[in-house]
């Protein structure tokens, strides 16, 4: 495994391997701190792909001025363990400086995707995210790019940008992986206290509570299914909710309260932020209408 700190090393570095025959680049993008998540991304990018390329990058373009980029954990020489046990090839880890030399001019922002759920919480944060990563995409030029349906609405704004800037490559998104008690891997949830990682698990219970609810036929509508969202959530002292929401997915747009989910066309995505203590925790759930009348 390489570690590579320069964009002009990396692109000499693919360069290479490309003047070898073409051989499918999978790419994984991160802001390090890797857990079991980021291993399963790179795992299906090593079946697909015959070059596994990983950046380790925490971009602060994508953080509010109120926001942890300073406190962001960091461990170069764990997240460097974990690329090379689970087969990246190469682990690209630019500076700040490396990727913006510069006062930055140039951004790319999606619409419409990022008026709602976590763009609306935190503005500016999408534009960040598409920014760099189209940064990256231009830097690596992968065939395949490996992301977590965890972060479901960056899965979603990342799509929309590649079709609408004809970027010639594959968003795949990969499963949500969960702690055994069922809480969502994050490299965020470091920061919860004994407590708050306790109570955290009503995020997942919600989730849960209301898929076998919809199954058993007694939530049916929109509205019922949000508001037991947030009497689940609420049971935990702890929590307060930024948002419990149910949209289509990947458009991301609304349903009216009063339509029946199991009508609905195509995918939905039942989607929660919520704050335990000073840490923000988001997780979801993407279903379609004949999954749970499958196993009604």
């Amino acid at each position: 495994m390489r570690v590579i700190r320069t964009i002009e090393q990396l692109r000499e570095a693919l360069e290479y391997l490309r003047g070898g025959g073409h051989t499918p680049i999978g790419f994984v993008p991160t802001m390090g701190y890797l857990h079991e998540g980021h291993a399963s991304l790179l795992r299906r990018a090593a079946e697909q792909s015959g070059t596994v390329v990983m950046s380790i990058f925490v971009n602060p373009l994508q953080f509010g001025p109120n926001e942890d980029f300073a406190a962001y954990p960091r461990d170069e020489a764990r997240d460097l363990a974990l690329a090379e046990r689970e087969g990246a090839d190469i682990v690209f880890m630019p500076s700040v400086e490396e990727m913006y030399p510069q006062a930055i001019r140039t951004t790319v922002s999606v619409s419409v995707l990022t008026d709602r759920l976590c763009g609306a919480s935190r503005p500016g944060h999408f534009e960040g995210v598409a920014t760099v990563v189209s940064k990256l995409f231009g830097i690596v030029q992968p065939d395949y790019a490996y992301f977590g349906l965890k972060d479901a609405q960056q899965v979603a704004v990342l799509r929309r940008m590649v079709s609408d800037l004809n970027m010639n490559v594959k968003i795949v998104a990969c499963p949500i992986v969960r702690e055994n008690d069922g809480l969502a891997l994050s490299s965020r949830n470091v920061y919860l206290s004994e407590e708050e990682r306790r109570q955290a698990l009503v995020l997942s219970r919600s989730l849960r509570e209301v898929r076998a609810a919809l199954e058993e036929g007694k939530v049916r509508t929109v509205n019922e299914a949000k508001a037991m969202l947030q009497s689940v959530i609420s049971s935990s002292p702890l929590a307060v909710i930024d948002y419990a929401e149910i949209l289509t997915f990947p458009a991301l747009e609304p349903l009216e309260g009063n339509s029946r989910l199991l009508e609905a066309d195509g995918e939905l995505i039942i989607a929660l932020a919520v704050k335990f203590g000073r840490t923000r925790l988001i997780d979801n759930n993407v279903f379609t209408a004949k999954e749970v009348h499958a196993l009604v």
